[in-house]
């Protein structure tokens, strides 16, 4: 299995004179890392067939013409007009299927929660924080991050963070294979409820931003069928930041989520391996600490 790239010369980003041959470049070198958090989960192809600059469109089906070796996996989805669609979703399985969705245009990588062989479990309670427009927002952003891993030390739960690789941070949770997404989704909104109850004007749930005040902590990333941009996908801001896994004590206040290229990704992980591999290995069952989590909010 090879995939033939083509139009490696178009320029996928514009300020920087990136190409798609280099992202391309870029997932080939990353794909050990990143393979192990994309294997056997439904992926959503966002296509930037024009650059980042340009129209963006999302596909759930695979394209037509796809390889003869892709792997997929049909599953019914429900469209916001209602009714249900039959979709046959790709597995990113392979170094070759990864490097076929960016001949397929994709910049950043978007898979389900959870795995095709138990598509209701999830694996993880996902924090997606998403500070306000102001210079200082990112900092904020640091700030809440700590105080999530805080309050799931306090549950018995591990965290992990990463940059989001645009705007905001990630912060997982992995959890056994038992609880639904009915069950993290409500997990995530008291865990939000109660740290907004603690931290009035930094943390927030408020969803329209003219009501905001703080960052948002947004427990609605732990729908069914939602997807983040999975760690060590690229990202399409200036410059192709790269959603990177951090150690806590690297977090400090003066990061920024541009700091993180497709270079310093690479480096990072010649250097210290994957330090998001515990999402995958140390999960931790979630009904402990949704008692836990009662007990506080009461």
């Amino acid at each position: 299995m090879t995939v033939k790239l083509t139009s490696g010369d178009r320029v996928l980003f514009p300020e920087d004179g990136i190409t798609k041959g280099d992202l391309f470049d870029y997932y080939g070198q990353i794909a050990p890392a990143i393979l192990p958090h994309l294997r056997d989960r439904p992926f959503t192809f966002k296509r930037y067939p024009h650059g980042i600059t340009e129209d963006v469109y999302f596909q759930k089906q695979i394209p037509k013409g796809a390889p003869s070796w892709a792997q997929t996996r049909e599953f019914t989805t429900h469209p916001r007009g209602g009714g249900s669609r039959q979709v046959d979703f790709l597995l990113v399985n392979s170094r070759d299927a990864l490097l076929w969705t960016v001949q397929m245009n994709c910049i950043d990588m978007n898979a389900w929660y959870s795995r095709a062989d138990k598509p209701h479990r999830p694996d993880y309670v996902v924090f997606d924080l998403d500070p306000p427009d102001e210079p200082e927002g990112f900092a904020q952003a640091i700030e809440v991050a700590h105080l999530i891993r805080e309050l799931l030390d306090e549950l018995e739960l591990p965290g992990y963070v990463k940059t989001s690789g645009a705007d905001g941070i990630h912060v997982l949770a992995p959890i056994t294979r038992r609880s639904s997404y009915d069950e993290t989704y409500a997990f995530a909104e008291a865990a939000a409820r109660l740290l907004e109850a603690r931290h009035p004007g930094l943390v927030t749930t408020e969803w329209l931003k003219k009501k905001r005040s703080g960052v948002l902590v947004d427990h609605r990333q732990n729908g069914a069928g939602k997807t983040i941009a999975s760690v060590y996908s690229v990202r399409p801001k200036p410059g192709a930041p790269v959603s990177t896994p951090l150690r806590w004590e690297e977090l400090t206040a003066d990061v920024r989520p541009r700091d993180f290229t497709m270079q310093a990704a690479l480096e990072r992980v010649a250097r210290s391996g994957d330090l998001f591999a515990p999402v995958l290995n140390e999960a931790r069952p979630l009904a402990a600490a949704v008692k836990n989590l009662r007990r506080y909010a009461s």
